[in-house]
């Protein structure tokens, strides 16, 4: 499914009461609600709307339990790092035990961060790495999470967390084989810089070592794209914008 929105702002509220939604009826089905959060720019304005009092006080954060899809391996303190940025903007304005917060800690090289991580996803899991919601962004050059293009990565058949050391500074991001377990993935993507990548990933032809975001397919779950305007500006085939009665959407499409 593609959703279009007018602009980051409408998307990131829309986001927000996504999150909401999915986490009640998580806990409702089985008393947790587990979630891989993403980094970058575009998701901070739809935690900080979450942080809001409209949609903190309709989650039962106690029931709550957050990962992350990827990090920069820099200190925690550092302004680039992803965990930091939702602590800021979501984490610390809202009552989630620190115990239910597992953010990717980069103590050593990428292979050990990743080891140690996995490790813990799957003391957590078990057998199946089976998130609630992934939420992933959409690079200019195609990749998600830190899944680039042509790196080796891409083809991880088992591990659920791989070291990306070739990225400055160098990377730890879930794999496929862990992202296509999640009930539901959300991609959100703002911006004209984005709209190649866009279209190419859900318009060009196959080809997931050139555009890494292809190859997120949940098995057993749903796709999500809530796009911006101007990032969906070089799609074919749109009908022309329609306010929804919601008022989340301007667009819906299939993909």
């Amino acid at each position: 499914m593609l959703w279009i929105f007018p602009d980051l702002e409408t998307l990131s509220r829309a986001a927000a009461a996504l999150f909401v939604r999915q986490a009640q009826r998580a806990i409702r089905r089985s008393g947790r609600f587990v979630v891989a959060l993403a980094g970058g720019q575009t998701p901070r304005r739809a935690y900080e709307w979450l942080a809001h009092p409209l949609c903190r006080d309709a989650v039962a954060w106690e029931a709550v339990y957050v990962f992350w899809g990827d990090e920069r391996c820099v200190p925690l303190s550092d302004p680039r790092s992803n965990a930091r940025m939702a602590w800021e903007a979501l984490l610390r304005h809202v009552p989630i035990p620190p115990d239910h917060v597992y953010p990717i800690v980069c103590e050593g090289d990428p292979a050990s961060v990743a080891a140690r991580y996995e490790a813990i996803l799957r003391g957590f899991f078990g057998e199946t790495p089976r998130f609630d919601l992934v939420l992933l962004g959409l690079g200019e050059d195609g990749h998600t999470a830190s899944l680039f293009p042509f790196h080796p990565a891409l083809e991880e058949p088992a591990r659920w967390a791989t070291g990306v050391e070739t990225m400055d500074p160098p990377r730890v991001t879930l794999t496929f084989p862990a992202l296509n377990q999640a009930r539901w993935v959300v991609f959100l993507v703002a911006g004209s810089s984005k709209a190649v990548a866009l279209r190419e990933t859900l318009q060009g032809a196959w080809n997931p070592q050139r555009w890494p975001a292809q190859r997120v397919r949940p098995i057993r779950g749903s796709r999500l794209w809530m796009v911006d305007q101007a990032a969906a500006e070089l799609l074919r085939g749109l009908k022309p914008a329609s306010s929804s009665a919601s008022g989340r959407a301007s667009t819906r499409v299939d993909t």
